[in-house]
């Protein structure tokens, strides 16, 4: 009985998969096919969920990094009985369905993260197991352990060829993620044709170098096989496991099993057919889902509502033992920031200050009040200011430090701060130079997509920098992350729009916030001369100077450019000009506002000059086609900061030519 349900189980998953595939006419039929065995045995073995409940704070957590395989988990999620239905399997890659051809978070019930871009998912896991150990460290007790769950992944050899997941290995080796499990269904085909094309390292080999443990399945539909090596990692406590199965993709495809052909198209009806007479499954109706497979399936519900019960007893009982944590532990994994959470927040009267120094005097002040902030820097903690006052590090036997080390990592850093935001209970950041935000694109776009609470400090964040010259000088990186459609850029001009910034990223829930921060010091805006400034900066753009009557030109500036447009103001007004200066930390939350706003601030029909010290793609953009942009369309060059702002045109004399030129 026990083998016969067991492979009609399978079977219902292979066949659900390729069902959904045909259908669409689009998608990766051949690792659901060839994986089918090893999903199968974690998710009846050994996963702990409540299909009645996928936010359960301790249920274990699955990501399946290879994202083009989805039909997969969507036929685990429908049969294991989460909200998701045959007909919308039936829908699988449609308009408006749940079951999008990449798995996204916050769109189907279940999914943990939105992967596709491979490796993106095992670095998430490496997040979310950080972000375990973390609460664990945290909030359990003697005879109380209230977290206590595990992260899998599920890759392929795509998710290894990419240097993320590689970053994220070896992160995850030196901090001895324990319950941390990386499947790897390992059937030596890509897109191409077969893996020995370009992928013939010893990747157990690179696994054990990194610290993991490793074991090898050599056949991937022996379940016996796969639960032993699950059953292995899940004791080994001191170590990530990395357990690799040999897989043939398109299993049981007459014409296309181990062929690149099983990889990314339908298999074609005429194959299908060959396939279920094969494997002696009916060939109508499609989508077909024996009653007895769906009734093993389905177990899986009063299993997790018995898991989830007794976990709730047992925080009951947490609760009346430790009172405050279990109250603290409910407020963070709700996303709630604590009562009086800004109520240290500093206020700047005077004096001049790199926005970069001021940022970790408020990192700090929120830290100290919020316990949940947690992050780190890519080996650059010194120059970005990001380390959180007496919190620790995060390493091996005190996982109750807050700050991370991520080593010169920026791509695996951006995706394990995702990992941390999806699994919840944080408010992650991670900080390096902007112009390195190139290496973590694509985590901040996933980020983006997801609509998760993230934060990046980016500092050094024009060519102001200097010396260290154009490899360092970010140009074009302020349009280039301006243009991720839900990504908030925030460029604050002083000490008080750096407070400002921090506050709306703390309290932007559904939103990467990406903070970009001066090495060079910046005259304070004072909040008795400027009262408007802290609710000026949360709607992303106010007028700083000149607010009465019609201008006669209107400058508008973000960051360290700011500055020169009042100097250029100040210079103007002597000559009887009067210029209205705005300042603008983000175009994007200027965009977002009601048009009456964004009329009386930028009045229509007045000469616009833009000034910042970057590419001046995307100004005309957001303020109007007659704007006359300053700013930087070229490589910067190694100097001191001030001698390459002038050589480039970004003084206040060039914006007052171009304001002059403006208004005829």
């Amino acid at each position: 009985m026990g083998a016969r349900i067991d492979d009609l189980a399978i079977d219902t998953l292979r066949f659900l998969s390729v069902d959904m595939v045909q259908q669409a006419n689009s998608g990766h039929p051949g690792m659901p096919m060839g994986a089918a065995a090893t999903a199968y045995t974690l998710w009846t073995r050994f996963l702990h969920f409540d299909p009645t409940d996928p936010t359960w704070a301790d249920r274990d957590r699955f990501v399946l990094s290879g994202g083009h395989g989805c039909a997969l988990l969507y036929a685990l999620l429908h049969l294991t009985g989460y909200d998701l239905s045959l007909d919308d399997l039936k829908a699988f890659r449609q308009w408006g369905s749940r079951t999008p051809g990449h798995p996204e978070y916050g769109h189907t019930p279940g999914v943990e993260a939105t992967t596709g871009p491979l490796g993106q998912g095992i670095a998430n896991a490496v997040g979310m197991a950080i972000a375990e150990a973390s609460l664990a460290a945290r909030f359990n007790r003697p005879g109380h352990a209230i977290v206590d769950h595990y992260t899998y992944a599920m890759c392929g050899d795509g998710d290894l060829m990419e240097g993320v997941s590689a970053e994220a290995a070896s992160l995850a080796g030196h901090l001895a993620l324990g319950k941390l499990v990386v499947l790897y269904d390992d059937n030596h085909i890509s897109i191409e044709g077969g893996t020995d094309l370009a992928f013939t390292e010893d990747v157990c080999g690179r696994f054990s170098a990194y610290g993991w443990h490793v074991q090898r399945v050599d056949d991937g539909n022996d379940i016996a096989a796969i639960a032993a090596a699950i059953e292995a990692a899940r004791a080994e406590k001191s170590r990530p496991s990395f357990i690799a199965v040999r897989t043939h993709i398109g299993f049981g495809s007459p014409h296309k099993q181990d062929t690149a052909g099983a990889h990314g198209e339908p298999l074609g009806v005429d194959e299908v057919r060959l396939t279920k007479d094969a494997l002696g499954w009916p060939t109508e109706p499609a989508f077909h889902v024996p009653a007895e497979a769906l009734v093993h399936f389905r177990e899986a519900v009063p299993r997790g509502q018995a898991r989830h019960a007794a976990w709730n007893q047992a925080f009951d009982a947490y609760r009346d033992a430790f009172r405050a944590e279990a109250a603290e532990f409910e407020r963070r994994m709700a996303g709630q920031l604590p009562d009086g959470w800004d109520a240290e927040l500093p206020v700047f009267e005077s004096g001049a200050a790199a926005t970069r120094e001021t940022g970790g005097i408020v990192l700090n002040a929120i830290a100290a009040r919020v316990p949940e902030l947690m992050g780190g820097s890519a080996d650059l903690a010194p120059s970005t200011k990001t380390l959180v006052d007496g919190a620790g590090d995060f390493q091996v036997g005190r996982y109750d430090g807050r700050n991370l080390r991520f080593g010169v990592r920026e791509h695996a850093m951006g995706a394990v701060v995702n990992g941390m935001a999806y699994h919840g209970g944080f408010v992650p950041y991670g900080s390096t130079f902007l112009v390195f935000s190139d290496y973590m694109r694509p985590p901040i776009r996933l980020a983006a997509l997801g609509k998760l609470h993230v934060i990046h400090v980016f500092t050094h964040d024009s060519v102001g920098l200097g010396e260290d010259g154009p490899t360092h000088q970010p140009v074009e990186h302020l349009a280039a992350l301006r243009a991720i459609p839900g990504a908030i850029v925030m460029r604050p001009a002083d000490a008080n729009e750096t407070v400002a910034a921090w506050r709306f990223a703390m309290t932007s829930r559904r939103h990467p916030v990406l903070l970009a921060l001066s090495r060079q010091k910046l005259p304070v805006l004072s909040p008795v001369a400027y009262p408007q400034l802290k609710e000026g900066v949360m709607r992303g753009g106010y007028v700083l100077a000149g607010a009465d009557g019609t201008p006669d030109a209107i400058a508008v500036a973000s960051g360290s450019e700011v500055h020169l447009a009042l100097e250029a103001r100040e210079a103007l007004a002597a000559a009887g000009v009067d210029v209205r200066v705005v300042s603008m930390p983000s175009t994007e939350l200027f965009a977002g506002q009601a048009e009456e706003y964004r009329a009386a601030v930028m009045v229509p029909g007045v000469p616009v000059v833009s000034a910042e010290a970057g590419i001046t793609l995307g100004w005309r953009t957001y303020l109007g086609e007659g704007t006359t942009a300053v700013g930087i369309d070229r490589f910067g060059a190694s100097a001191p900061g001030d001698t390459v702002l002038r050589e480039l045109g970004i003084t206040a004399e060039h914006i007052v030519a171009a304001i002059r030129d403006a208004i005829g």
